[in-house]
């Protein structure tokens, strides 16, 4: 790396630490198409099957404990969740996948709100899809992977927990999900690593995100 990408390297980092130290607020927690937010500040949504990390990343990168929910038990986000970063970037915490304990009524209509929302958000900057380090993809985030490249919606692979996996594993997971990312048209080619809990990888996602948000001007 040449001295000047470093500087730009840091600059970045600086921009992601600094974005997400602002105010972030709750905004509205959507559970049907009707009631889903207008599109406004440029977004990021997490996905990723049920117990994944999502809430505990939004928590990780905000550096709060508890904007977003924590739930040791799988399926209990069942609405689509915004969250406005500063009047800069809007964050969007959707429901988990391959598990579901709501009723199937329930399950249908914020299932359809996440397919609307995905689809037709023209503000949604980019997903970032959660995979569990210790287990790699499943046929569920394979199934999304999918239903993003139909959809043209940029993606990009956020492995999780890494903390609780070792060296030698992570480096397979890692290597195996970059050889299946390359069959995907929407992919984003960089795989991210984080523990929520070590805050490993937290400043380097900071960063990329960052560079989606409003007058970044790093897009």
């Amino acid at each position: 790396m040449t001295t000047e990408e470093q500087a730009e390297e840091a600059r970045r980092l600086e921009f992601g630490r600094w974005l997400f130290a602002q105010e972030c607020e709750f905004v509205f927690g959507a559970t049907t198409v009707d009631s889903l937010l207008p599109p406004d500040l440029p977004e990021v949504a997490f996905a990723g099957r049920s117990n994944v990390g999502k809430s505990s990343l939004v928590n990780a990168l905000t550096g709060r404990r508890t904007l977003a929910r924590v739930s040791q038990t799988p399926g209990r986000t069942q609405q689509i969740n915004f969250f406005n970063l500063a009047g800069k970037l809007g964050l969007v915490d959707l429901p988990g996948y391959g598990y579901n304990q709501a009723g199937k009524t329930v399950a249908a209509t914020w299932g359809q709100a996440v397919r609307v929302f995905l689809k037709g958000r023209p503000t949604l900057r980019r997903v970032c899809l959660l995979i569990d380090a210790r287990h790699g993809p499943n046929r569920h985030d394979i199934d999304t992977m999918d239903a993003l490249d139909e959809a043209a919606v940029n993606y990009q692979v956020v492995l999780t927990k890494i903390d609780k996996t070792k060296p030698p594993e992570l480096k397979r997971t890692t290597a195996a999900l970059a050889k299946e990312l390359a069959t995907h048209r929407a992919a984003h080619p960089v795989i991210m690593a984080t523990s929520a809990q070590e805050g490993i990888g937290i400043p380097e996602l900071r960063a990329e995100l960052a560079a989606l948000a409003e007058g970044s001007g790093f897009r």
